[in-house]
């Protein structure tokens, strides 16, 4: 989809398919696996876990902040991530509403 035809959809249809497109990677949802289950901040610990390069996490971190769904600090040399609370509620609301429309499907198919 060009960048010219995103207007002809909803701000929520934009919304949920960015969302969709950033977590349709396994390895930002290994990411994201990792972190909540650490239960803290995870600081430069995820080329050991994943056994991806640097720079491709740094990529991967890179666009899951960009959404809001983790957030970081970088204190000198060191980079530690955590998951934002209240941007992963407002995502599971999204997500949420999406599949929880009703489907009525006709017996067409």
């Amino acid at each position: 989809m060009g960048l010219t035809k995103s207007d002809i959809f909803t701000d929520e249809q934009n919304k949920l398919a960015a969302l969709f497109k950033v977590l349709g990677h396994p390895a930002r949802v290994a990411i994201l696996q990792y972190i909540i289950n650490q239960k803290a901040c995870i600081c430069n610990d995820l080329v050991d876990e994943l056994g991806l390069a640097q720079a491709t996490i740094s990529q991967h971190l890179k666009e899951l902040k960009n959404i809001g769904i983790i957030q970081g600090t970088i204190e000198g040399k060191s980079v530690c991530y955590c998951i934002n609370a209240n941007v992963w509620k407002e995502l599971q609301n999204e997500f949420n509403a999406f599949f929880n429309q009703e489907v009525n499907v006709a017996k067409c198919c």
